[in-house]
């Protein structure tokens, strides 16, 4: 007797698998056609909002809240390279839904597209520019002294830097996610650059900039056969409606970079890439000497340990090198890059455990 064929065949069951198999055949059908055509787009960043302040392209959003109650407010500041609707990716998916269902006062800094009148912005410029005015926009509309500053990915780096660079700086407590700090322990792409083998000079185009497209050939170096294996997946789950939206949104997401100011960018390169001198604590920014060490306030280093854009080496040093060691916190979690914005990983573990953490350090009204 076949093994694989059960002794008794209940053509109830078989009728109820049959039907599941043809409603599916004809969902995958017409999820098919609306995926090939592109003609249903996900709703992205969804969660209402207000803009509460604005310089050039970058703007500061506010997101509605009707109970907020804890403080300081979380001012997230995304990296130069994406788009910040990762972390607002779809409703029922984001973080900033999340957090705000949690009561917390969630604002975030979207640097907005740059292009060729952006192509000076260096690193002090957003460091020692843009984001002291917009935290104090977020002080000012919250009614807090001081805020929560979480960065994400390069976010975290100008986070980092701002808080140990300005002696004013009014940060409680500072979460970098994902953030790197050992740039020897960065990806293939960052090797090129470290190594000299490739020019930062050629990857700006006549914008100033580095185009999108060069720097998604670049994640895309990171891992070349996510893609196909990814559209496997969806293959198999195409008669998942919810599944099929999940995936357009995150298939948008990872095309959607922007430029990256080429003044930043060649600074990045010399310093953070080749000199590595973050881990030397002697980061020169506008005319002094930044060291990570002289942040004040809590320290939450929060890391995934499969992420393959900002491996967990080039994330660890963060717990030697910044703040205070008695406030210094690790959290290590599951998932990939992406973990701190979408899918299940993020919402089992990542965003209860960083909201617990955020209320744990922050007051009641």
């Amino acid at each position: 007797m076949n093994p694989r064929v059960p002794s008794t065949l209940n053509p109830g069951d078989l009728l109820q698998r049959l039907n599941r198999d043809v409603e599916r055949s004809v969902l995958r059908a017409r999820n098919g056609i609306r995926y090939v055509r592109g003609t249903h787009r996900p709703s992205l960043g969804a969660t209402p909002k207000e803009v509460v302040w604005k310089s050039g392209k970058a703007e500061l959003w506010r997101y509605k809240n009707g109970d907020r109650r804890y403080g300081p407010p979380v001012v997230i500041v995304h990296s130069l390279v994406s788009r910040s609707y990762i972390l607002d990716l779809r409703p029922g998916n984001s973080t900033v839904e999340y957090l705000t269902a949690a009561g917390l006062d969630v604002f975030m800094l979207d640097w907005g597209v740059p292009d060729e009148l952006d192509a000076d912005n260096d690193l002090e410029r957003y460091v020692d520019w843009y984001l002291p005015r917009a935290l104090a926009a977020a002080r000012r509309a919250s009614g807090h002294d001081e805020v929560t500053l979480a960065g994400y990915c390069l976010g975290g780096v100008l986070a980092a830097l701002y808080a140990a660079g300005h002696e004013d700086a009014a940060v409680r407590n500072l979460i970098l996610m994902a953030t790197p700090v050992d740039f020897s322990e960065m990806g293939a792409m960052v090797a090129l650059l470290r190594e000299g083998r490739l020019n930062p000079d050629e990857m700006i185009d006549q914008t100033g900039n580095v185009p999108a497209d060069a720097l998604y050939s670049g994640f895309y170096m990171l891992a070349p056969t996510t893609e196909v294996a990814q559209k496997a997946t969806l293959l198999e789950n195409l008669w998942n409606d919810e599944f099929v939206e999940g995936f357009q949104a995150m298939a948008t997401w990872s095309r959607d970079h922007v430029p990256f100011p080429g003044a930043a960018f060649r600074q990045l390169v010399e310093l953070l890439v080749r000199e590595n001198i973050l881990m030397t604590g002697s980061m020169p920014l506008g005319g002094r000497v930044v060291d990570l060490a002289a942040v004040k306030g809590n320290v939450l280093n929060a890391m995934a340990e499969r992420d393959n854009v900002v491996p967990p080496p080039a994330v660890e040093p963060v717990m030697r090198l910044v703040g205070d060691p008695a406030r210094r916190e690790e959290l290590r979690l599951p998932g990939g890059h992406v973990t701190f914005g979408t899918g299940r990983s993020a919402f089992k573990h990542t965003m209860p455990k960083l909201t617990g953490w955020i209320i744990d350090h922050s007051d009641t009204p």
